[in-house]
């Protein structure tokens, strides 16, 4: 009966508030129309220089050359290598799984054919989901081979590879078009600011004119109250992933490879991070314009740190390890991953477990942090 009892209140106060977003003409377009216009023209950013790309080298020359060029690789500025093999399936795993970005294949005679001065073919391979990043990686690998030719006694012409053939493949974005590495990540932080900021300021505009202390009045419980506030932007920040979404084939022709339940699954537990954040910031700030800069700082800071417009392998060390504990990084590697790379929630359970954590941390914190004056 207790169960049935708060879930009749609750579904008044989802009405009440499903309403008063219906009548609020300001706050439609803010959910719909803004966001719309925000990733029509935010998907066109630019790419900045990518440093230690982590790179799997597989080796089936196993020989003195190919030895030396992928020390080649590691004494550049550019390159990272995580991982030596002989065989491409270990270094397909961990494209797939995001461990590298790069596969440096070098063919068993390689070493023969640079003796007999003959082109010496080596194949790169490159996750690019992140079109104009692996353009200029590709373009990275072919100056550090062209570099290593010419030291092998190749011809002085640097972009004939010396003696080497270069042979490079794009896996997942053959076009290298930068729009399918932006536009998830553009419509992630869209998603962010419907489930952050609108959350609270519709709370603290309770406040500001005077109805916050009226529900306290009432019998109305804290969970009653926060399930109200927060379930409808809940839904509508789904229902705003789901429009995105539309938008993002129709008018950009993102893929959608995986599976679209996966991504909105993982959307509805980031959610609860980004709705948990809001009500927090409700608990702080006495005004709407308070609660604005304080959802704005908080974003700038997520944006700048997830990925989104500059790549984490070329922060610093306390950079990308700080990166770890932003929420909007998680979601957008989820986001890029399901619709670009087709991934699976094996290959996601990471993201989808610090997701979970942060979740709950947040939601029970901010929770605590809302205390009712009256019941």
């Amino acid at each position: 009966m207790k169960a049935r009892a708060w879930m009749r209140t609750v579904g008044f106060l989802l009405r009440k508030e499903f309403r008063q977003v219906r009548r609020d003409r300001v706050m439609l377009f803010q959910i719909f129309a803004i966001p719309l216009i925000q990733l029509l023209v935010l998907a066109n950013a630019a790419t900045f220089e990518i440093r230690n790309t982590r790179m799997h080298v597989v080796d089936a020359s196993r020989s003195v050359a190919s030895r030396d060029l992928a020390r080649s690789f590691a004494a550049s500025d550019y390159f990272s290598i995580e991982r030596v093999s002989a065989g491409m399936r270990p270094a397909d795993e961990g494209l797939l799984a995001g461990d590298v970005s790069l596969i440096l294949h070098i063919p068993t005679g390689f070493e023969r054919d640079l003796a007999r001065g003959v082109p010496a073919a080596v194949q790169i391979v490159l996750s690019a989901t992140d079109g104009a990043a692996a353009g200029i990686v590709a373009g990275y690998a072919r100056k550090v081979v062209a570099d290593y030719g010419m030291r092998t006694g190749g011809p002085a012409d640097a972009t004939a590879g010396g003696t080497i053939e270069i042979e490079s493949r794009g896996w997942y974005n053959e076009a290298l078009d930068y729009r399918q590495h932006m536009v998830p990540g553009i419509l992630v932080v869209l998603v962010t600011i419907i489930g952050t900021l609108l959350t609270s300021m519709n709370i603290v505009r309770e406040k500001e004119i005077g109805t916050l202390e009226q529900l306290n009045a009432t019998p109305l419980r804290r969970s009653e109250f926060i399930a109200g506030k927060l379930l409808p932007f809940w839904i509508l920040a789904l229902l705003e992933l789901a429009f995105g979404l539309v938008v993002a084939r129709l008018v950009f022709d993102i893929p959608m490879r995986g599976s679209l339940v996966l991504l909105f699954g993982a959307g509805g537990i980031y959610l609860v991070v980004a709705l948990g954040v809001g009500l927090w910031i409700s608990t702080v700030a006495e005004t709407q314009q308070q609660a604005m800069f304080v959802t704005y700082f908080f974003l700038m800071i997520n944006l700048f740190m997830s990925g989104l417009f500059t790549p984490i392998a070329s922060m610093p060390a306390w950079g990308r390890i700080a990166a770890e504990f932003v929420p909007l990084k998680h979601f957008i590697d989820i986001a890029r991953s399901v619709l670009i790379k087709g991934a699976g929630p094996e290959g996601l359970a990471v993201p989808l477990l610090a997701l979970a954590a942060m979740g709950l941390v947040v939601f029970t914190v901010s929770v605590r942090q809302y205390s009712k004056t009256a019941v």
